[in-house]
């Protein structure tokens, strides 16, 4: 038995918060929404982009991820900042790690999200 793949990763917010999500994930990521099967809560979003799958649960003891994060790889980083930078989105550098052009910055709720670009 080995580990073979990613399936999806998941990331909490505050309860009332899918519309925010909605907004920064398609909107402003690009990432595309899925609906989540019938047999789950009604809350939270699921969402799609390219081989990633992003599951948004919400939590009633909601705190931010300020260290977790997902890491999404994207095809044009620069474009991409401007985007964040001009919706206000924090932008946060960190240090270099070789053969990606990154930063971080965060959803609406804090939660930390890196996002890079191969070079």
């Amino acid at each position: 038995m080995v580990v073979v793949g990613l399936d999806h990763v998941q990331i909490a917010i505050p309860v009332g918060g899918e519309d925010q999500a909605r907004s920064f994930y398609a909107g402003l990521l690009g990432m595309t929404e899925v609906p989540k099967p019938a047999n789950l809560s009604p809350s939270g979003c699921w969402f799609t982009g390219g081989t990633v799958a992003l599951h948004i649960g919400v939590d009633p003891d909601f705190r931010a991820a300020a260290k977790a994060h997902p890491a999404f790889l994207v095809d044009d980083l620069a474009v991409l900042r401007t985007r964040l930078e001009v919706a206000g989105c924090p932008i946060r550098e960190d240090k270099p790690v070789e053969g990606y052009a990154r930063f971080f910055t965060e959803d609406p709720f804090g939660n930390r999200i890196e996002l890079m670009e191969r070079t």
